[in-house]
C-alpha cells in the first residue's frame, strides 16, 4: 500500500497521469471516497492522459457508466452509486471490461462482482491535506507500481 499527500486537485491530476502509463487492457482501478475528494479530477485527467488528449469526460452519475474508445484499449468509467443490487452490473456491460480499463467509482456496489485482482485508490481528506491510497492487488500490479 502506498499513501501520497496532495497539495491540491492539481497533484490529484497528477497522480492520475503518473499512473495512466502503467494502464493496460483488462486493468481494474476501483475508485474510492466521499463527495468532493477529487474522484471526478483524477478520473478527468486519467481518462484524458489514456486518450492521449485533453477529452471531455461527463460524469457516469446518471449514465452509470461511460465508454471511451483509447488508442490502446476501451475505458469504461463506472459509477455504481445508484445501483440497488450488485447484478445489475451486467445492464451495464460490465462484460465487456476485460479487453479495456474499467475505472470504477462506488466499486463496492459490485458486491461480489468487483475482481479480487484490481487496484484499490481512495481519495481522502484528512484535516486540509488531500491523501491518496493506492493499494495493489495481485502481483503483477506491484511490479507495474512499483515505481510510482
Amino acid at each position: 500500500m502506498r499513501r501520497y499527500e496532495l497539495a491540491d486537485l492539481v497533484a490529484t491530476a497528477a497522480l492520475a497521469e503518473m499512473l495512466a502509463p502503467r494502464l493496460k487492457a483488462g486493468d481494474v482501478i476501483a475508485l474510492r471516497g466521499g463527495l468532493g475528494v477529487g474522484k471526478t479530477t483524477f478520473s478527468r485527467a486519467l481518462i484524458s492522459a489514456l486518450m492521449r488528449r485533453e477529452t471531455e469526460v461527463p460524469s457516469p452519475t446518471y449514465t452509470l457508466v461511460q465508454t471511451y474508445e483509447g488508442p490502446a484499449f476501451p475505458i469504461f468509467h463506472f459509477d455504481l452509486y445508484r445501483l440497488e443490487h450488485p447484478d445489475e452490473v451486467f445492464e451495464l456491460g460490465w462484460d465487456e471490461t476485460q479487453d479495456g480499463l474499467a475505472l470504477i467509482e462506488w466499486p463496492d456496489r459490485a458486491g461480489p462482482h468487483l475482481p479480487g485482482w484490481r487496484v484499490d485508490l481512495t481519495l481522502d481528506i484528512v484535516g486540509d491535506i488531500r491523501v491518496a491510497t493506492l493499494e495493489p492487488r495481485g502481483e503483477d500490479w506491484q511490479t507495474r507500481l512499483h515505481e510510482l
